[in-house]
């Protein structure tokens, strides 16, 4: 048992001389940790992995050990890539009683993915992963295989336990080659993109842009795939609900009042994704202002706001006004600020806000902060980040003025970018 009141880990060697942990603990939420000097100390892994996985909503959860190894396998025939591949339970309410059931996950570090349920019923004891990769020899058939064994829950009180159950896991490992393909062609669309308009127009060198690695550390990125309601994870990952929201080739186009994104992060529930967003992150957009605001109340553009007992406050936030400026506003205050440039109705502008630490914020737009220095966000304290709003930010929604909006290619990082 650790200090965290953790138990049951599992060990895999990740990447050069660095281990990997996944334990159970007695607060419900999976910790993770990373160690790069054999074992000798463990830092728990904030940024990536750990406190993604929760347990059920009511009552208390039995800590077992989870399937968590490693493979290196390839999604379109060509390059291949490192993952981990891990099984634990996923809830879902059913007859007003919550069932378990093991799911595959699968992970490269930064991004993650639910690959779907691998056991029957409510399921939801110890596993493990079994992987053998396609051989090589002449006499060999070249396939791999992923076997999942998880152990078969009591039938009765008085009834002896079935003992493991076995389970060859075709589909869900042709699933997960579906995934990673997926992943490497928004790498490289992503890496398309100019990551700041400074670059763009940066003429000196021919490779402003590709000088960045736009993609080193990038988790979500939302652009032309909405529908529904839903803006999608290109990378299968969280998806945003869309309120007041018109698809456009690479984003959503806001109109009405009220009209605005959710992208959740705490607001997930049991399984949080996102839960690196308490520590570091940066999230960018572009976005055009079509119009010019009459009423006085500054309108909200973009921001995330904290799971704090119903009152969402905002953690740090950015606005515009009638007067043309940008406003910061949130925990530590509201601030208006006279932007360089300003805004202009129909201009393209490139915002970012960044967390560092999970105590200081910023706000920049096309590349410069608005602002002097960073947001003092100590108030912040314990409380964790319920979503990250664009658009609307969900107070008064109905009462903010009409301004329409078009947001493009928004990523998400797990760090924060210079």
């Amino acid at each position: 048992m650790s200090a965290d009141g953790c138990s049951d880990p599992s060990v895999v060697e990740w990447e050069k001389d660095k281990l990997m942990m996944m334990t159970a603990c007695d607060d419900g939420r999976r910790r993770v940790y990373e160690s790069g000097d054999k074992g000798e100390s463990w830092t728990e892994a904030l940024g990536t992995l750990s406190r993604v996985w929760g347990k059920k909503k009511d009552g208390e959860a039995k800590n077992v050990g989870s399937g968590f190894i490693t493979a290196t396998l390839d999604g379109d025939g060509t390059e291949k890539r490192n993952v981990m591949l891990v099984t634990l339970p996923v809830y879902s309410t059913e007859n007003e009683k919550e069932k378990g059931k093991l799911h595959l996950w699968l992970t490269d570090n930064t991004h993650i993915v639910d690959i779907g349920p691998v056991s029957e019923k409510d399921d939801d004891a110890a596993s493990s992963l079994l992987y053998k990769s396609a051989g090589s020899g002449e006499q060999e058939k070249k396939e791999d295989k992923l076997i999942a064994l998880y152990e078969k829950k009591n039938v009765g009180e008085n009834k002896p336990s079935p003992g493991m159950v076995s389970v060859v896991l075709t589909e869900e490992l042709k699933r997960v080659k579906e995934v990673l393909a997926t992943w490497k062609k928004v790498d490289e669309r992503v890496s398309k993109l100019c990551p700041s308009p400074i670059a763009e127009q940066d003429t000196s060198t021919a490779n402003a842009c590709s000088a960045v690695n736009i993609t080193a550390g990038l988790v979500g990125f939302l652009s032309g795939k909405f529908s529904n309601g839903k803006w999608k994870d290109e990378y299968l990952g969280v998806n945003a609900t869309v309120k007041g929201g018109v698809g456009t080739e690479n984003g959503v186009k806001f109109i009405g009042r009220g009209a605005g994104a959710e992208w959740p992060v705490g607001r997930q529930g049991e399984n949080q994704l996102y839960h690196f967003a308490n520590y570091n992150f940066t999230l960018v957009a572009t976005v055009s202002i079509h119009g010019e605001p009459k009423e006085e109340n500054p309108i909200p553009l973009i921001g995330v706001k904290m799971n704090d007992d119903n009152k969402n406050t905002v953690l740090l936030g950015l606005s515009y006004n009638k007067e043309r400026q940008w406003q910061v506003w949130g925990s530590a205050g509201k601030k208006t600020e006279k932007h360089s440039s300003g805004w202009e109705p129909g201009t393209t502008h490139q915002v970012a806000i960044v967390l560092q630490n999970g105590t200081q914020g910023s706000v920049y737009v096309d590349g410069q902060r608005v602002g002097g220095s960073p947001f003092d966000l100590e108030d912040k304290g314990s409380k964790e980040i319920s979503h990250f709003f664009i658009g609307a930010d969900g107070g008064n929604a109905g009462k903010q003025e009409d301004v329409p909006l078009t947001v493009t290619n928004v990523l998400l990082y797990n760090r924060p970018l210079n």
